[in-house]
């Protein structure tokens, strides 16, 4: 099953209006699943109060969070 297709039941806060993780913990943890995903690295970087996954993917800066309890691009 695609990472992109499982829950995200950790808890979330909401940054420039996107839902981010609320923790680092958490959010590592998903970073190192969508890595092995999507075959680049991956880290958890903090933005505002909340945690978001960020790397580069085929040579483009990519950020995701959380929407509708699903990992989602969100640049």
């Amino acid at each position: 099953m695609t990472v992109f297709a499982v829950p995200v039941f950790d808890a979330t806060v909401v940054v420039d209006g996107n839902d981010l993780f609320k923790g680092q913990g958490s959010a590592t943890q998903w970073a190192q699943r969508l890595a092995a995903e999507v075959g680049c690295t991956v880290t958890a970087k903090k933005i505002g109060n909340g945690w978001a996954l960020c790397g580069s993917l085929d040579g483009e800066d990519c950020i995701w969070g959380v929407y509708g309890q699903r990992l989602k691009r969100i640049n």
